[in-house]
């Protein structure tokens, strides 16, 4: 928070605001820079409510008095929004208007990447890489990178299956990778392991840092069996810079959720100069044009993004079994709701939330959604986290048009739940890539919530965003018949109980539930 630090530092005022700002905002420009009105991305809970003396105010949103501030005289600027995120219309224009006035070089994918490969080739020095593959786009490029700079007979990957991988994901990334000439790469079934360490674990938090630490388990057990001595083999990670800064891992940064590449077992082995991670300092965005520059194929460069825990953290779970009915929690809005009796992981402000979810009932199929209900939609999604701070996500009910009671199972991570994930995910995606709209979003995660109509039901959210760096998210949707037709096929899989679509960007809620 540079704006509200800067004012309150120079003699100004700062409070919590009446009403929160996550996500989309119409911001009012006063001064002449660019639109005079835009959407920006907000994530602040507290405002600015007096400005210091020789201060002007340039920006303010229908929550925020002072979006933007400035003292032209003492070159002081700030704005409470985020210009660096592709989300905000004018952000790109407002940041080159600041650049332009500081002694800056520019950054250029050319000039990076051969200091890239000289920071690896002095980083692994005459050492070789254990690289951890998961198929993401991530691990790939820095798989890739790793073998252009270092050479495959001093890069091995490893490709662990964790039992938590979509349908066909293992044969898909051995097959993809195998055709661009990797022949380095071991796969190993650690399942029955991971299955056997999540028995009994609910917290997503925890889930997290159970799947980061059994991935370094497998490796080391691995490392073993094939004699690769870590005083010989570093450990190769994926990891960006939004893996860092979710993580907490930067100076200033709070901990949105652990990532499994930043549990304390790796953080140990950081310390001890025992990995490399080539891409730390990236975004997604850039990855992708790195992974384009150094020659891989568009459809490993443009996949989906997928976690590393995988399907670990799309499968939601309870430590308890009850009864939920519709009214309990009812918010005061109009239309037909119901606070589901479930947590999901959101960012609000730079901290973590782990608050409710509220569906909607909107009286009426998805084939009679009007372009006036979307818009009533859309706007009860930015509304309703705004004003009440019980709740990070708001979700659109598609397979029941009025509020019904929800059984919450007693359900864990197992082998069980995520065979029937598998099979609801792949039937969603074959959906999006016949309607011509996969490479139209950034990604589409389908979540498995431990409840239903009926005990021992199951429901599936709809999680579909559009993004360039994962720092922020566009929630999005389909066509109604689309819509439709989706959740007409989920319903038809034996315990799937109620479809939802997720209407959240991010912030407040998270691209991934946990």
């Amino acid at each position: 928070y540079g704006l509200q630090w800067m004012v309150k530092t120079l003699g100004g005022e700062v409070r919590g605001g009446a009403v929160k700002e996550y996500g989309k905002a119409r911001v009012n420009m006063v001064s002449k820079l660019g639109a005079s009105t835009f959407t920006a991305w907000m994530s602040h809970g507290d405002e600015v409510v007096r400005v210091p003396q020789g201060f002007a105010c340039t920006a303010t949103s229908d929550a925020c008095v002072h979006a933007a501030v400035e003292d032209p005289v003492r070159q002081f600027f700030g704005v409470q929004f985020h210009p660096e995120v592709v989300h905000t219309e004018q952000g790109r224009d407002i940041l080159k208007a600041f650049v332009g006035q500081c002694d800056t070089t520019p950054w250029s994918l050319e000039e990076f990447l051969p200091k890239i490969e000289k920071q690896i080739r002095d980083e692994v020095g005459d050492r070789s890489v254990f690289m951890l593959v998961s198929g993401g786009v991530d691990s790939t490029v820095a798989f890739a990178l790793l073998n252009r700079v270092l050479g495959p007979g001093r890069v091995q990957g490893l490709l662990v299956d964790t039992g938590l991988m979509r349908q066909g994901e293992i044969a898909e990334v051995v097959s993809a990778l195998s055709a661009i000439g990797f022949d380095n790469l071991m796969m190993e079934d650690a399942s029955r392991i991971f299955f056997q360490k999540l028995k009994g674990i609910y917290d997503p938090e925890e889930k997290r840092k159970v799947i980061g630490d059994t991935f370094i388990e497998v490796q080391q057990q691995v490392s073993r069996t094939y004699n690769l001595s870590p005083a010989t083999y570093l450990l190769g990670q994926g990891t960006i810079y939004p893996d860092t800064i979710e993580s907490g891992g930067t100076k200033h940064a709070d901990k949105i959720k652990t990532h499994h590449n930043r549990v304390a077992l790796v953080e140990k082995m950081i310390e001890e100069g025992r990995v490399i991670e080539p891409l730390k300092d990236l975004y997604k965005d850039e990855v992708r044009m790195l992974g384009k520059a150094i020659g891989l194929p568009h459809e490993l460069v443009w996949r989906h993004p997928f976690p590393g825990p995988g399907l670990g953290v799309r499968i939601l779970c309870s430590p308890r079994s009850f009864v939920s009915h519709p009214t309990k929690g009812a918010l005061p809005i109009l239309m037909p709701h119901a606070v589901l009796p479930i947590n999901s992981v959101g960012v609000q402000g730079d901290g973590r939330s782990y608050r409710k979810a509220v569906a909607l009932f909107p009286g009426r199929s998805p084939l009679q959604y009007t372009e006036m209900h979307w818009k009533e939609f859309w706007e009860l999604a930015t509304e309703i986290p705004n004003r009440f701070t019980e709740v990070n996500r708001t979700v659109l009910s598609l397979s029941h048009q009025q509020p019904v009671s929800f059984f919450v199972s007693n359900f864990d991570v197992c082998r069980d739940r995520a065979d029937l994930l598998r099979e609801a995910d792949v039937l969603v995606h074959q959906a999006l890539r016949l309607g011509g709209l996969y490479e139209q979003l950034w990604q589409c995660p389908v979540v498995l919530l431990p409840m239903g109509t009926s005990a021992g039901g199951q429901s599936i959210v709809l999680r579909p965003v559009t993004s360039q760096e994962a720092m922020t998210a566009q929630a999005t949707s389909f066509p109604n018949s689309v819509l439709m037709r989706i959740k007409d096929s989920l319903l038809r899989i034996t315990g799937i109980d109620a479809v939802f679509l997720d209407l959240t960007s991010k912030p407040p809620g998270t691209i991934e539930w946990e």
